[in-house]
Protein backbone atom coordinates (compact mmCIF):
# COMPACT_ATOMS: atom_id res chain seq x y z
CA UNK A 1 0.00 0.00 0.00
CA UNK A 2 1.22 3.78 -0.94
CA UNK A 3 -0.05 7.15 -0.12
CA UNK A 4 -0.99 9.60 -2.08
CA UNK A 5 2.46 10.90 -2.53
CA UNK A 6 3.59 7.34 -3.69
CA UNK A 7 5.38 6.45 -0.35
CA UNK A 8 5.21 3.53 1.63
CA UNK A 9 4.39 5.90 4.91
CA UNK A 10 2.66 9.25 5.24
CA UNK A 11 5.49 10.90 6.34
CA UNK A 12 6.96 14.35 4.74
CA UNK A 13 10.18 15.03 5.74
CA UNK A 14 10.61 19.28 6.32
CA UNK A 15 12.99 20.87 3.94
CA UNK A 16 15.53 22.26 6.22
CA UNK A 17 17.16 25.10 4.58
CA UNK A 18 20.81 24.63 3.86
CA UNK A 19 20.27 21.50 5.80
CA UNK A 20 17.94 18.43 3.71
CA UNK A 21 20.78 17.64 0.86
CA UNK A 22 20.67 14.12 -0.80
CA UNK A 23 22.20 12.25 2.24
CA UNK A 24 19.35 12.96 4.59
CA UNK A 25 16.53 12.89 1.43
CA UNK A 26 18.07 9.62 0.21
CA UNK A 27 17.85 8.11 3.45
CA UNK A 28 14.34 9.06 4.33
CA UNK A 29 12.64 7.88 0.94
CA UNK A 30 14.74 4.57 1.28
CA UNK A 31 13.25 4.70 4.99
CA UNK A 32 9.11 4.77 3.64
CA UNK A 33 9.37 8.59 3.56
CA UNK A 34 9.47 11.15 1.08
CA UNK A 35 12.83 12.80 1.54
CA UNK A 36 12.81 16.47 0.50
CA UNK A 37 15.13 18.57 -0.80
CA UNK A 38 15.96 22.24 0.02
CA UNK A 39 16.92 24.49 -2.83
CA UNK A 40 17.90 27.34 -0.50
CA UNK A 41 21.64 28.61 -2.10
CA UNK A 42 21.15 26.48 -4.78
CA UNK A 43 21.55 27.21 -8.73
CA UNK A 44 19.77 25.45 -11.55
CA UNK A 45 23.17 23.28 -12.11
CA UNK A 46 23.64 22.66 -8.26
CA UNK A 47 20.05 21.91 -8.36
CA UNK A 48 20.77 19.58 -10.80
CA UNK A 49 23.78 17.78 -9.38
CA UNK A 50 21.75 17.41 -5.98
CA UNK A 51 18.71 15.55 -7.84
CA UNK A 52 21.06 13.44 -9.79
CA UNK A 53 22.71 12.52 -6.30
CA UNK A 54 18.91 11.53 -4.78
CA UNK A 55 18.21 9.40 -7.95
CA UNK A 56 21.70 7.74 -7.36
CA UNK A 57 20.92 6.66 -3.91
CA UNK A 58 17.18 5.77 -3.83
CA UNK A 59 14.32 4.43 -6.49
CA UNK A 60 11.79 5.67 -4.25
CA UNK A 61 9.91 8.72 -4.62
CA UNK A 62 11.37 11.73 -3.54
CA UNK A 63 10.32 15.88 -3.27
CA UNK A 64 11.89 19.40 -3.93
CA UNK A 65 11.53 22.34 -1.50
CA UNK A 66 10.95 25.94 -3.13
CA UNK A 67 11.21 28.12 -0.50
CA UNK A 68 9.73 30.92 -1.81
CA UNK A 69 11.52 33.89 -0.56
CA UNK A 70 14.46 32.75 -2.95
CA UNK A 71 15.45 35.09 -5.02
CA UNK A 72 16.29 32.86 -7.87
CA UNK A 73 13.20 30.83 -7.62
CA UNK A 74 12.09 31.94 -11.17
CA UNK A 75 15.46 29.93 -12.47
CA UNK A 76 15.09 27.02 -10.90
CA UNK A 77 11.53 26.23 -12.01
CA UNK A 78 12.18 25.97 -15.53
CA UNK A 79 14.74 23.22 -14.53
CA UNK A 80 11.94 21.04 -12.76
CA UNK A 81 9.96 21.64 -15.61
CA UNK A 82 11.93 20.26 -18.05
CA UNK A 83 12.78 17.54 -15.30
CA UNK A 84 9.81 16.35 -13.36
CA UNK A 85 10.30 15.01 -9.65
CA UNK A 86 7.53 13.47 -8.12
CA UNK A 87 6.68 16.12 -5.63
CA UNK A 88 7.65 19.62 -4.90
CA UNK A 89 6.61 21.41 -1.74
CA UNK A 90 6.57 25.01 -1.35
CA UNK A 91 6.71 27.60 1.65
CA UNK A 92 6.93 31.09 2.56
CA UNK A 93 4.83 31.76 0.06
CA UNK A 94 2.06 31.20 -3.06
CA UNK A 95 2.88 28.93 -5.40
CA UNK A 96 0.23 30.24 -7.84
CA UNK A 97 2.67 31.51 -10.53
CA UNK A 98 3.98 27.63 -11.52
CA UNK A 99 1.61 24.92 -9.81
CA UNK A 100 -0.32 24.35 -12.60
CA UNK A 101 2.46 23.98 -15.26
CA UNK A 102 4.38 21.51 -12.43
CA UNK A 103 1.23 19.83 -11.92
CA UNK A 104 1.21 19.18 -15.93
CA UNK A 105 4.32 17.59 -15.93
CA UNK A 106 3.06 15.01 -13.61
CA UNK A 107 4.28 16.76 -10.88
CA UNK A 108 2.08 16.83 -7.09
CA UNK A 109 2.16 20.18 -5.48
CA UNK A 110 2.04 20.64 -1.72
CA UNK A 111 1.82 23.62 -0.25
CA UNK A 112 3.19 24.73 3.97
CA UNK A 113 0.21 27.00 4.92
CA UNK A 114 0.23 29.06 8.57
CA UNK A 115 -3.21 29.18 8.53
CA UNK A 116 -6.89 28.22 7.52
CA UNK A 117 -7.27 31.78 4.97
CA UNK A 118 -3.85 30.49 3.19
CA UNK A 119 -5.17 27.00 2.76
CA UNK A 120 -8.36 27.54 1.39
CA UNK A 121 -6.33 29.67 -1.01
CA UNK A 122 -4.72 26.47 -1.64
CA UNK A 123 -6.99 24.56 -2.20
CA UNK A 124 -8.85 26.84 -4.54
CA UNK A 125 -5.33 27.03 -6.29
CA UNK A 126 -5.76 23.63 -6.67
CA UNK A 127 -2.83 22.09 -4.86
CA UNK A 128 -2.54 18.38 -4.52
CA UNK A 129 -2.03 18.70 -0.38
CA UNK A 130 -1.20 21.03 2.20
CA UNK A 131 1.26 21.04 5.31
CA UNK A 132 -0.59 22.83 8.23
CA UNK A 133 2.36 23.56 9.75
CA UNK A 134 1.83 24.96 13.85
CA UNK A 135 4.53 27.55 15.31
CA UNK A 136 6.11 24.93 17.50
CA UNK A 137 7.85 23.94 14.68
CA UNK A 138 11.79 25.12 13.84
CA UNK A 139 12.53 28.17 11.30
CA UNK A 140 10.02 30.05 9.62
CA UNK A 141 6.81 30.23 11.50
CA UNK A 142 3.30 31.69 11.80
CA UNK A 143 0.96 32.27 15.08
CA UNK A 144 -0.82 29.50 15.56
CA UNK A 145 -0.22 26.03 17.27
CA UNK A 146 -0.32 22.32 15.78
CA UNK A 147 -3.02 22.00 17.78
CA UNK A 148 -5.85 24.41 16.84
CA UNK A 149 -4.51 24.92 13.20
CA UNK A 150 -4.76 21.10 11.88
CA UNK A 151 -8.51 20.40 12.93
CA UNK A 152 -9.21 24.06 11.53
CA UNK A 153 -7.69 23.25 8.40
CA UNK A 154 -8.89 20.21 7.90
CA UNK A 155 -12.47 21.08 8.33
CA UNK A 156 -11.84 24.33 6.14
CA UNK A 157 -10.47 22.18 2.75
CA UNK A 158 -11.34 19.08 0.51
CA UNK A 159 -7.52 18.35 0.63
CA UNK A 160 -5.50 15.85 2.26
CA UNK A 161 -3.61 18.05 5.08
CA UNK A 162 -0.54 16.68 6.47
CA UNK A 163 0.19 17.81 9.85
CA UNK A 164 3.36 19.79 11.22
CA UNK A 165 5.23 20.96 14.72
CA UNK A 166 5.44 19.16 17.96
CA UNK A 167 5.76 15.78 15.99
CA UNK A 168 8.98 12.99 16.77
CA UNK A 169 7.19 9.88 17.58
CA UNK A 170 3.98 7.65 17.14
CA UNK A 171 2.09 9.96 19.83
CA UNK A 172 2.67 12.73 17.47
CA UNK A 173 1.24 11.47 14.75
CA UNK A 174 -1.72 9.77 16.68
CA UNK A 175 -2.62 13.39 17.60
CA UNK A 176 -2.15 14.30 13.95
CA UNK A 177 -5.08 11.61 12.93
CA UNK A 178 -6.86 12.19 15.61
CA UNK A 179 -7.42 16.05 14.49
CA UNK A 180 -8.07 14.90 10.97
CA UNK A 181 -4.49 14.88 9.29
CA UNK A 182 -3.93 11.76 6.55
CA UNK A 183 -0.33 12.09 7.93
CA UNK A 184 2.78 13.97 9.14
CA UNK A 185 5.56 16.47 8.40
CA UNK A 186 8.59 16.20 10.43
CA UNK A 187 11.41 18.76 10.88
CA UNK A 188 13.35 19.13 13.79
CA UNK A 189 14.17 15.49 14.58
CA UNK A 190 15.85 15.11 11.56
CA UNK A 191 18.22 17.61 12.75
CA UNK A 192 19.82 14.45 15.48
CA UNK A 193 20.30 11.96 12.34
CA UNK A 194 22.93 10.82 11.71
CA UNK A 195 22.95 11.42 7.63
CA UNK A 196 21.84 14.71 8.42
CA UNK A 197 24.68 16.70 6.78
CA UNK A 198 25.04 19.43 9.76
CA UNK A 199 28.27 19.63 12.30
CA UNK A 200 28.30 17.39 15.18
CA UNK A 201 28.23 20.81 17.36
CA UNK A 202 24.69 21.91 16.20
CA UNK A 203 23.69 17.83 16.46
CA UNK A 204 25.06 17.66 20.46
CA UNK A 205 22.92 21.18 20.59
CA UNK A 206 19.32 20.03 19.62
CA UNK A 207 20.00 16.77 21.83
CA UNK A 208 21.03 18.63 25.15
CA UNK A 209 17.93 21.45 24.40
CA UNK A 210 15.29 21.08 26.96
CA UNK A 211 11.52 22.45 25.99
CA UNK A 212 11.82 26.14 26.14
CA UNK A 213 15.45 26.07 24.82
CA UNK A 214 14.18 27.62 22.55
CA UNK A 215 13.32 31.25 21.54
CA UNK A 216 11.35 33.58 18.42
CA UNK A 217 13.72 36.11 16.54
CA UNK A 218 12.49 38.13 13.29
CA UNK A 219 9.44 39.66 14.51
CA UNK A 220 10.52 43.31 13.74
CA UNK A 221 11.37 42.05 10.53
CA UNK A 222 8.27 40.15 9.54
CA UNK A 223 10.18 37.19 9.45
CA UNK A 224 9.67 35.10 12.40
CA UNK A 225 11.90 32.38 12.73
CA UNK A 226 12.47 29.77 15.83
CA UNK A 227 16.09 28.37 17.01
CA UNK A 228 18.05 27.25 19.99
CA UNK A 229 18.74 30.04 22.31
CA UNK A 230 22.30 30.82 22.15
CA UNK A 231 24.52 34.69 22.59
CA UNK A 232 23.09 34.98 18.85
CA UNK A 233 19.34 35.08 20.16
CA UNK A 234 20.28 36.64 23.13
CA UNK A 235 22.63 39.72 21.08
CA UNK A 236 19.28 40.00 18.52
CA UNK A 237 16.66 40.18 21.15
CA UNK A 238 18.38 42.22 23.33
CA UNK A 239 19.17 44.81 19.80
CA UNK A 240 15.42 44.67 18.74
CA UNK A 241 14.07 45.67 22.35
CA UNK A 242 16.38 48.71 22.18
CA UNK A 243 15.23 49.46 18.90
CA UNK A 244 17.97 48.36 17.10
CA UNK A 245 17.02 49.42 13.39
CA UNK A 246 16.05 46.72 10.50
CA UNK A 247 19.68 47.18 9.00
CA UNK A 248 21.18 46.41 12.10
CA UNK A 249 19.44 43.37 12.92
CA UNK A 250 20.06 41.98 9.45
CA UNK A 251 23.57 42.55 9.92
CA UNK A 252 22.83 40.41 13.36
CA UNK A 253 21.04 37.10 12.00
CA UNK A 254 21.99 37.34 7.90
CA UNK A 255 24.30 34.38 6.92
CA UNK A 256 23.65 33.11 10.66
CA UNK A 257 22.55 29.98 9.32
CA UNK A 258 25.31 28.92 7.33
CA UNK A 259 27.32 29.48 10.19
CA UNK A 260 25.29 27.11 11.91
CA UNK A 261 25.26 24.27 9.82
CA UNK A 262 29.38 24.83 10.05
CA UNK A 263 29.39 24.42 13.58
CA UNK A 264 29.67 27.62 15.29
CA UNK A 265 26.54 27.40 17.83
CA UNK A 266 27.58 30.78 19.25
CA UNK A 267 27.16 32.93 16.16
CA UNK A 268 25.00 30.74 14.65
CA UNK A 269 20.80 30.22 13.95
CA UNK A 270 20.30 26.97 15.54
CA UNK A 271 17.04 26.84 13.84
CA UNK A 272 15.20 23.84 15.68
CA UNK A 273 11.31 23.58 17.27
CA UNK A 274 9.95 22.92 20.18
CA UNK A 275 10.13 19.10 20.30
CA UNK A 276 13.62 19.59 20.53
CA UNK A 277 13.49 18.67 24.10
CA UNK A 278 12.66 15.53 23.70
CA UNK A 279 15.02 14.28 21.15
CA UNK A 280 17.75 12.85 23.04
CA UNK A 281 20.51 11.08 21.00
CA UNK A 282 21.89 11.21 17.11
CA UNK A 283 20.55 8.29 15.65
CA UNK A 284 20.33 6.94 11.78
CA UNK A 285 16.80 7.81 10.07
CA UNK A 286 16.04 4.16 10.10
CA UNK A 287 15.33 4.66 13.99
CA UNK A 288 13.60 7.77 13.88
CA UNK A 289 11.45 6.56 11.31
CA UNK A 290 10.66 3.53 13.11
CA UNK A 291 9.94 5.84 16.40
CA UNK A 292 7.19 7.71 14.20
CA UNK A 293 5.91 4.46 12.36
CA UNK A 294 6.29 1.54 14.82
CA UNK A 295 6.22 -1.66 12.93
Amino acid sequence: MTTQLGTRLPLIQGALAQISLPPLVSAVSNAGGLGVLTTVGLTPATLAAAIAAVQAATTQPFGVNLMLQQPNVAELVPYLLAHPVPVVTTSAGSPKRFAAALQAVGTKVVAVIPNVTVARKMAALGVDAVVAEGMESGGHIGTETTMSLVQQVTAAVDLPVYAAGGICDARGVAAATALGAVGVQVGTAWLAASETPISDAYKRAVVAASDTATVVTGRRLGDAVRSLANPLTAEYLAAEADGASVASLHQIVDGSLTRAVAGDVDHGTLMAGQIAGAITAIEPVTAIVARLFPA
